[in-house]
Formats: structure tokens, sequence, C-alpha cells
């Protein structure tokens, strides 16, 4: 049996006068908030008022996209001016998301980190505001020039009480998870992808406004934030699905302290995306149009890319580092040790074959240990190593001790028999190796 959709509806084309009217009735409650975001003040504003600013922006959006105000010159700049607030309102929601449930996430951050975030973060959403504020007295200015009636009411957005934070009690019963273990070490090794991801962008606070501007998209784009974001999100689903609330979870206070880690990047990351999508519109270099250049001027555009990059990207990195540290912890506690004699280097522990170890070590997390008479050498460290090549050295030694998890001394096992990589190339088995190599991986 065919199907065919038939359209009902008739197409008439109307002028840009014509279409005002409709725009006076459909813009009510978007004027209305608009009216409201400026008279109140940023602490007077509930989280919510910035979701309804978005919301309402979204259904105006949609009208206006219906009736091709965005391929219209005379109503193109308004249909953008709604989508930039749209855009910064999601952003600002996200932003006081964070600021509100921060305590919740228990990181265990210092005072001085957590100031720093606070303080930042706090500065990020008066930004966000003030910028939302100036496009839609924009928006009403344009309006007024395309003969709208601009409605002058105030919206009403119920208050939320700044005193009490209602909770219910945490009284959920604890889960049994079979297979736990290997849960948890599949989880703290997606924490460390994700951490190593963002690590190797190499991505610091940046004050020169010449490299800050050749950061998007060439570092960050809102493709990446997504993704990453999307990584983060699946961590923090297999947490919930398996961890959280349960008997493990309870005897092991780092697994909860871990789920505060993500949390905040998960969120902020989020935020990167959309300040991202709104700087990559309105970029010159990226987009030319008269309209997003009218927009450039209105929300400054190097600041928006100063929050994405020393705000958002920064503090997403720092909490990672964190999460990929409690992660580690947590991995060592499912390490069931072993024990391998393998040969020294032709030449010593030196430089190479100890940095090959240590980048063996670092890439897998958990600790390995260089056992020389009763003195244990941490791997993860290339001078640990060589420190222990002295001694070794001076005892003689043909063999020596490696100690910690099986699948890493696995992979210093084929080091060794390649001869470290003296004079060999690094092997197939080892090619994660050659990449750690060929960037420069820093090591303790």
């Amino acid at each position: 049996m065919e199907y065919k959709i038939k359209s009902s509806v008739a197409i008439k084309e109307i002028s840009e006068t014509e279409f005002a009217p409709m725009v006076t009735e459909a813009a009510k409650d978007f004027f209305r908030m608009s009216n409201y975001f400026r008279l109140t003040g940023l602490d007077g504003l509930p989280k919510r008022s910035f979701s309804e600013y978005a919301q309402i922006c979204n259904v105006l959006e949609s009208f206006l996209d219906d009736h091709g105000a965005r391929d219209n010159t005379h109503w193109a700049f308004f249909a953008e001016l709604v989508a930039s607030i749209r855009n910064l309102g999601i952003a600002a929601y996200i932003m006081r998301h964070v600021l509100d449930r921060q305590m919740d996430y228990h990181c265990g951050e210092t005072q001085m980190a957590l100031y720093d975030f606070v303080r930042e973060g706090f500065q990020t959403l008066d930004f966000l505001k003030s910028s939302i504020v100036n496009l839609g007295n924009s928006a009403e200015e344009e309006a007024k020039r395309l003969s709208v009636q601009v409605d002058n009411h105030v919206f009403e957005c119920r208050q939320e009480s700044k005193e009490i934070y209602y909770v219910l009690p945490k009284n959920m019963n604890e889960s049994i998870v079979e297979n736990k273990e290997e849960r948890i070490v599949e989880l703290v090794h997606k924490v460390r992808k994700v951490a190593k991801i963002m690590d190797e962008e190499r991505i610091k606070k940046e004050s020169d406004p010449e490299k800050l501007y050749s950061m998007i998209p060439l570092k960050i784009d809102e493709k990446k934030a997504r993704k990453l974001k999307n990584t983060i999100h699946g961590v923090q689903s297999d947490y919930d699905t398996y961890v959280k609330n349960t008997q493990v979870e309870k005897k092991n206070a780092d697994l909860k302290l871990l789920r505060g880690f993500i949390s905040i990047p998960l969120h902020l990351l989020e935020m990167v995306r959309w300040l991202s999508h709104f700087y990559e519109r309105h970029e010159d270099a990226i987009r030319q149009s008269e309209e997003t250049a009218k927009i450039a001027r209105i929300v400054d555009k190097m600041t928006v890319l100063d929050r994405i990059v020393n705000f958002g990207y920064f503090f997403s990195d720092q909490y990672m580092r964190q999460a990929r540290k409690v992660a580690e912890k947590i991995l060592n506690l499912y390490v069931k040790p072993v024990r391998y004699e393998l040969p020294v280097p032709s030449k010593g522990f030196h430089a190479r074959p100890s940095t090959y170890i240590s980048l063996i070590v670092n890439e897998h997390g958990t600790d390995v240990f260089l056992i020389v008479g009763d003195q244990k050498y941490n791997a993860k460290s290339v001078m640990n190593l060589m420190m222990a090549a002295g001694i070794i050295y001076d005892m003689g030694l043909k063999t020596v001790i490696f100690e910690g998890d099986q699948r890493v001394l696995d992979d210093i096992r084929i080091l060794a028999e390649n001869n470290y990589c003296e004079d060999q190339e690094i092997p197939r088995e080892l090619n994660y190796l050659r990449i750690l190599r060929n960037v420069g991986t820093p090591i303790v």
C-alpha cells in the first residue's frame, strides 16, 4: 500500500509590513521576559528564568522560521537576535545550575580552588545575563523599527527561596550489582581516557588576544565540546546504573568523589558547546553576514572566547585531572599485583628505556614498581627509574623485578624482549607507545 503525504496548507506570500501584526501577537511573552530581565538584578533572577526565556525564544524562533524571517532582509536581524538570546539563555541556565549544585558534588577541592571556580562562575553568569539584556534591548529597538507593537508588561516568574533548598531524605536501599569489579575497572578506565584526551589538547589559560583568537575552531569548537560532553555523559550514566546507591559505593568514598569530579565538566562542556556555537556563528572569520556582524557588536566576542577557553574548558580540564587521580587510586584497589623478572637493558636504565617504561605505566594508570633489593621505585617516574639505575649498576644485576598489574607488566615484557627499543623499532603491540613518544607526553 502506498501512502502519499499531501499538504493541506496553502503558501501565500505576505509583505514585511503585513507580517508585523503577526509578530506582535507571537512575541508578547518574549518582550515581557525581556522586560523582566532588564528590571531584575542578577541576584534576583531564579534559575528557571533562564530556561523559560530560552524556551520562549525557541517558540518565537520557530514561528519566525516558519514564516521565512531568516531569509528576509528586513526580518533576518530580529530573528538572529531571538536565536542569540536562546543560545545564551541555555548557557546561562547551565552555569546557574552548576553554581547552585556545586556543593552537592562533594569534590573536596581546596578552598582556594573552590573560590576561584565560584568567583569566575558568577563572572561568567553576570556576563551572560548582561549580554542577554543587551540583546533584548536591541530586539525591542529592531521590533519598533519593523512596526511591531512591543508589549510593556513584565513576565511573572515565581521566585525561588534563597534561604531553604528543599531536598528529600536519601533513603534508597543499597543495590547489589553483578560483576562489580569489572564494572568499576571499566568505568575508571573511561574516566582516564576522557581526561587524557583533554590533557592532550594542551589548552591552558591564555590572556594574549591573538593566541586566544586562534583557538577556535583549531583547538575547541562546538563539535569537539559536544563529543567530550557526550563521552562524559556516558561515564556518568554507567556510574548511575552500576555504582550509585550500591554497597560498593558506600564502602568506598572515592567513588562518590569521582562522580562529583566528572559531573562539573559534564555541565561546563555543555555550556562551552552553546557558547562555541554562538561564537562560531558570529565570528567574521568563520561566517560573514550583516546580521552576525551586528550581533558581534552587541556581545563582546573576545569575552565570549575568554569564557569558553579560560573558564569553561580550563575548569573542565582541571576537574577531569582530579577525576583521573581519583580513578587511578580506585583502579589500584582492584589490581592483583604480580611480579615479573625482566632483563636489565644492556646500557642500563638510562633516559630512553626509563622513559618508555614510564610511558607504558602512565598509559595504564596503575602503580608499578621496580624492585631492587628491599627498595621499591615508582615506575611512573623517569627520575625514580634512573635513580635505581645507579644501584643496579653497582650491584652488577642482570635482571630486576617489576611488580604491578599484569596487563602493564605484559607490555613492559614486550618492551624488554625488544631490547627496550634501544636499537629496534617499537613493536606493533606497543603502537600507543610510538604515539605517546611522538606527541611528547610529559612524564613526572
